[in-house]
This record gives C-alpha cells, sequence and structure tokens, in this order.
C-alpha cells in the first residue's frame, strides 16, 4: 500500500508557517505583559475583554496549523487575510490597554514589514494602510490606562507625543513598505533569474549529451544503412517482372538514401570548423521547400500550406538544425493524424509565426507545461528527445515553440521565430 509522502513546502506556505511561529510567540509575550501589568504594576484593565482577544488569536494560531497540515497551496490573498487578522487582533489589543500611549504600539510595523517582504505591491500597501488606520482610530478611541499616561493624558505636551509618536509611525510605514518591497522585489528577480540560468545550463548540458550519443550512432548506422542499399539494388534487379514490387523497392531505396545524408549532415555539422553562421532566407520559399522535402518522407500524408498576405518578405535566419526541429513539429503532427495537416506561415514587425495544426486527439496539459524542461513525448511509445532537442535549437534562434489543444480538436503547434533583415 502506497505511503501518502508530505508535499513540499511552497514558499507562501512556508511564509505561513513562520507567520503562525511569529504570532504564537508574540501573543504569548503579551499575554505575559499583561499578567505582569496587572498583577505587579496594578494596570486598571478589562482583563475578561483582553484575554478574550488573546484566545482569539490563539483559536486562530491552531486553526491556521490545522489548515497547514491540509498540504494545500496558500495563495497570496489568504496570506494576506492572515496579515489582516494580525491587524485587526493588534487594534483590538491596544484599545483595550491605552490606544495609541501603550508602548507596544509599533508593533504594527511588524505585519507591515512581513507584507513588504512577502506579497506582491498592491497587497503590501493593504496592510500598511489598514495599519495606518488602525492606529489613527486609537488615538481616538481606546480604553485608557492612568499608569500609562502618567495622569497627564489632557496635558499639551503628552498629546504631541503621541501625535509625534503617529507621524513616525506613518513615515516609517511608507519607507519600510516601499523600500523593503523594492529590495524583496530585486532578490527574487535575481533568484528567478539564477533559476532560469541554472535550468538553460541543465538543458545545454542535457543536448550536449544527446548531441555526442547522436554522432556516435550516426557512424554506426553508417554500415547497415550501406547494407541496406546493395541489398535494395540487388533486389530491384531480381524484381523486373514485378512492378508494383518494384515500386516498393523505389520507395525504400529513397528513403534509405535519405537517411544516409541526414546522417552525413549530422557528422558534418558536429563539426564545428565547418559550421558558418545561419544563412538568411525568405520564410516563405524556405517553408515551401522544407515541407516539399518532408512529403518525401511522409508520402502519405495530405495538407494544406497557407501563408498571410502582408507587405514585404519575411526573411529568417534558419540552417540544417532548425530544418530538422519543424521536420519534427511536422512528423509528430502526422503521427497524431496524417489527414489535412494545416501549415501556416504569417509575420509581424519582429516575428515569424508558423502554425502546425493536426485533427488528432490534442496534448495532455502536463506535456504542454513541460515542453523544453525534461524529455517529454506527445506520442505513447516516444521518448521525447525529438520534443527536447526541437525546443532548444528553437531557443537558440531566439525563438520559442508552444503547444495547444485547438478549440474544434487537434493540436496546434505554434513556432514563433525573430524576424530578420534581408542579407543579414
Amino acid at each position: 500500500m502506497p505511503v501518502t509522502q508530505p508535499l513540499p513546502l511552497s514558499t507562501p506556505n512556508r511564509n505561513l508557517v513562520r507567520l503562525t511561529i511569529v504570532r504564537g510567540i508574540t501573543w504569548t509575550g503579551f499575554l505575559a505583559a499583561i499578567i505582569f501589568g496587572v498583577e505587579v504594576l496594578g494596570f486598571q484593565l478589562r482583563v475578561a475583554a483582553v484575554i478574550g482577544v488573546v484566545l482569539a488569536m490563539a483559536l486562530i494560531n491552531l486553526a491556521t496549523w490545522w489548515r497547514l497540515g491540509r498540504h494545500r497551496a496558500v495563495s497570496d490573498g489568504e496570506y494576506l487575510l492572515h496579515l489582516l487578522a494580525d491587524v485587526a487582533g493588534l487594534t483590538l489589543l491596544f484599545y483595550f490597554t491605552g490606544g495609541a500611549s501603550n508602548p507596544f504600539i509599533t508593533y504594527y510595523l511588524v505585519p507591515v514589514t512581513i507584507a513588504a517582504a512577502t506579497l506582491p505591491w498592491r497587497c503590501a500597501w493593504i496592510i500598511a494602510a489598514t495599519s495606518m488606520v488602525g492606529y489613527s482610530t486609537l488615538l481616538a478611541f481606546h480604553q485608557p490606562v492612568p499608569q500609562l499616561t502618567g495622569g497627564h493624558a489632557g496635558s499639551t505636551g503628552l498629546n504631541l507625543h503621541v501625535l509625534g509618536m503617529w507621524l513616525n509611525f506613518a513615515l516609517s510605514a511608507g519607507l519600510v513598505t516601499f523600500f523593503i518591497y523594492k529590495m524583496a522585489h530585486a532578490l527574487r528577480s535575481r533568484e528567478q533569474a539564477l533559476s532560469r540560468t541554472r535550468e538553460a545550463a541543465l538543458r545545454n548540458e542535457q543536448v550536449l549529451a544527446v548531441a555526442t550519443q547522436a554522432a556516435g550512432t550516426a557512424h554506426e548506422l553508417g554500415t547497415p544503412l550501406s547494407t541496406m542499399a546493395v541489398l535494395l539494388a540487388e533486389m530491384r534487379e531480381e524484381a523486373t517482372d514485378n512492378p508494383m514490387l518494384q515500386k516498393d523497392i523505389e520507395l525504400l531505396r529513397r528513403q534509405v538514401d535519405t537517411c544516409k545524408r541526414r546522417l552525413q549532415e549530422l557528422v558534418e555539422s558536429a563539426d564545428r570548423r565547418r559550421m558558418g553562421e545561419p544563412r538568411v532566407e525568405d520564410a516563405e520559399v524556405w517553408l515551401a521547400g522544407l515541407v516539399q522535402r518532408w512529403l518525401v518522407l511522409r508520402p502519405d500524408v495530405s495538407h494544406r500550406l497557407e501563408v498571410a498576405e502582408h507587405r514585404g518578405r519575411p526573411w529568417l535566419a534558419v540552417d540544417t538544425t532548425l530544418e530538422q526541429a519543424l521536420t519534427n513539429l511536422l512528423n509528430n503532427a502526422a503521427d497524431a493524424n496524417p489527414d489535412d495537416i494545416a501549415i501556416r506561415l504569417d509575420w509581424h514587425d519582429e516575428e515569424v509565426v508558423i502554425d502546425i495544426r493536426d485533427h488528432g486527439p490534442g496534448v495532455a496539459l502536463s506535456i504542454a507545461d513541460q515542453l523544453g524542461e525534461t524529455f517529454v513525448s506527445t506520442k505513447s511509445k516516444g521518448m521525447g528527445i525529438g520534443l527536447f532537442l526541437t525546443h532548444a535549437t528553437i531557443n537558440r534562434f531566439g525563438g520559442g515553440v508552444s503547444l495547444y489543444n485547438h478549440p474544434e480538436g487537434g493540436t496546434l503547434t505554434e513556432v514563433v521565430l525573430p524576424r530578420s533583415a534581408a542579407g543579414d
């Protein structure tokens, strides 16, 4: 019987765990301070109301621990609600313990700082504004504690002191929210950039490993292909009285010749000294030629090639590897359903778009999301190497490839490549 493993904590989940721990420690400290103030310093408080607020926050904390045990992702909205609950709890506590004269009033800055460091821009300012509203409300509405005001609740000096604290908090909350958010955002952006760099390096290592293996395999396949070519020539001579068999043998011979030519191109392209810069061609002419060469390999396919009507020519930087990448995508479409494959060429100011639409069963969303990240295949017995190399090749040209389920059925493959200037 399989054992259910806890899901790894995502960043929002970890933040909520930390917030729950901080909340527990903070309110335990508040409870200790209340007990000390009442029993030792003789504070005159509405003890029942204060204890009720503390118990309410304790229940919220227990409910949060239970929710974290459900192993569901925490959204930014849910995290925002937790911080709003903290601000509301602080406001109620300070209302019953002296309002703005409470020495712990600046604790409002804690949820403000947490929000700025962990939440989006709008949510961070919501917490800052809510804290400011709570603090401002406590200036006028609160249960006074004589020991905290020193018996000068009506003095101008004390009022100026409290107003000065309020102004200081307003400035601090604004500065903290702005600068902490900016620093946290910069750190998150840096981490995302490093993550993308690591993923790109890993993909390059995988591509290099596949390329090395492919070069060795190309040499190994040369001998059996030559043997097949000789045998097919002999079979053609022996089948002079069977036209149908000769037709099939001729088809096999063309397929073998194509394989030999492709392997030779692979070996030559592996030699960097023979690899020049990509050539710039008219995308319409290039795509039409590529489709015709592909039809030699897939004579069972029916297709439609459509070209958008725009001014200017869609120039494109191409080489053999890009042709192989597009051929692989065409083969995937033909494997899904060889009938009525629609190929469309379109272009804009900076991009050339090639759409390939088949009428097969469609593509699983999990495969579409993982395209280029690992070896995933759209075929039940496929290894996924073709899609991986196709994605890597198109990325190398500064483009991208995406798979979608067409609303009318089948798969829509979209290839986007940067448009080149004529003669580049």
